[in-house]
């Protein structure tokens, strides 16, 4: 790529990538999309190969798209997703050059905007928009050292039981990845170990409407801060099977053991947290509470909507919850691999510019970063508690790219008009000569 000049550069061509370009593009602003690889390359070679969306193709889209093939209540997989941004891209001829990553970025000096080096060659940039999204770096807490002889991949290095060595799996993790992977691996006829850590339980329906719907109706899509303590509490919803409300008991009488948060390993041992039963009991609740929510809707607005008592019944507790295990001997259960379902964490090295706290999170509002000129998209709770979902991107994404239309209003001013009436020739009003 030969050295360029671009107004607007979007790093990343994931979701918020495509839904930046879209934006950007409406504005007739000028933009250029880098992606190191393919487009909505994470979809395709960082998930395992029975994944399905969380959110219901009537959901989980842009404004301007359906799905091609699916019904609405239907849950797209992973290829699909991907194959949907392409789509997308091409539908919005988007300027995505694939193949091409950025290795830094730095403000210019006595200049405005910011020199970008690439894999392909340099540009300058006057803006910046990071959209790499919040999978970055899968995270693999030290906990299991090499020594130990066990395989251990994350949840990004997955793909189905048959990758794995004979033998017993620990997943660790119950948040959407880690149910999911757990209940696939048991099917496959091993004996699993789930640990269970603090999470949110929502129904994958009630009453007939999808759990999308009652959270979008309910205002809990746009809550604009979690709840206090809850910044990282996974949700364990899936849309596997298609769909079902994850159960950890119906889980353990499928024959998965449940076991508490995963604490420390010592000589083949592995030692769980004793917080099995409290971590179970407030997914409880918060499935409860959602369920009390819908009712108190659906009466307040005189929906005729079916009446779902049953799904108020909780199963009986399994043995692994009345009486949950607190050290395991990974050997003697013949547990040969760890699955480790514990999240990512964002990388911005590349991004040299005064944008960050003292613990490497962006400093930013709605996107918006410290830093002028540099902006963010795809982050948690960047605006709500659906930005980091594929429809709450494309809104983030609007917000970002008014903000951008508007400082580049601010420099076209700058550009074209003269100095404020009252200054001396070359020197503004208020500035002594």
């Amino acid at each position: 790529m030969a050295s360029q000049e671009v107004e607007v550069l979007v790093v990343g061509a994931g979701q918020a990538g495509i839904a930046m370009s879209e934006h950007l593009g409406e504005r007739g602003i000028s933009h250029l999309v880098l992606e190191r690889d393919r487009i909505a390359e994470r979809w395709r070679t960082m998930r395992w190969d029975s994944l399905v969306a969380n959110g219901p193709a009537w959901h989980d889209r842009f404004p301007g798209l359906e799905f091609t093939g699916l019904e609405p209540g239907e849950f797209a997989s992973k290829e699909q997703v991907a194959d949907y941004f392409e789509a997308y891209a091409a539908k919005i001829d988007a300027p995505v050059r694939c193949g091409v990553e950025v290795t830094s970025v730095r403000r210019k000096a006595g200049a405005p905007g910011f020199h970008v080096g690439t894999s392909d060659g340099d540009l300058d940039a006057r803006y910046v928009v990071a959209a790499t999204g919040p999978f970055q770096q899968p995270v693999i807490p030290a906990v299991v050292p090499e020594s130990a002889g066990l395989v251990q991949l994350h949840s990004s290095l997955y793909r189905n039981p048959e990758q794995l060595p004979d033998g017993g799996v620990l997943v660790v993790g119950a948040g959407s990845s880690g149910v999911q992977i757990a209940a696939e691996i048991q099917r496959s006829g091993r004996q699993v170990h789930l640990s269970v850590g603090p999470h949110d339980r929502p129904p994958r329906s009630y009453r007939g409407r999808d759990f999308c719907w009652w959270l979008g109706v309910l205002g809990m899509w746009d809550a604009s801060t979690p709840p206090q303590g809850a910044e990282h509490v996974t949700i364990a919803v899936s849309g596997a099977d298609g769909g079902r409300t994850v159960d950890f008991r119906e889980l353990a009488e499928g024959g998965i053991a449940l076991v508490g948060r995963t604490e420390a390993f010592e000589d083949g041992i592995m030692r769980f947290a004793g917080d099995l039963r409290n971590n179970v009991a407030n997914g409880d609740a918060h499935y409860l509470g959602l369920l009390d929510e819908a009712d108190a809707y659906v009466e307040r607005n005189g929906l005729d909507l079916p009446e779902e008592p049953e799904a108020r019944i909780l199963r009986p507790d399994p043995e692994s919850l009345a009486a949950p295990i607190r050290e395991l001997d990974l050997a003697a259960a013949g547990v040969t691999s760890i699955i480790w379902a514990t999240g990512f964490v964002q990388d911005y090295s590349w991004l040299e510019v005064d944008a960050f706290d003292e613990k490497g999170k962006p400093r930013q509002q709605r996107g918006v970063s410290t830093e002028p000129g540099v902006y963010f998209l795809g982050l948690p709770w960047q605006s709500r508690r659906g930005s980091s979902f594929i429809w709450g991107v494309w809104h983030d994404a609007k917000y970002v790219a008014d903000q951008i239309s508007i400082q580049r209003s601010y420099r076209a001013h700058n550009e074209e008009q003269p100095l404020v009436a009252g200054g001396a020739a070359g020197v503004p009003a208020g500035v002594a000569s």
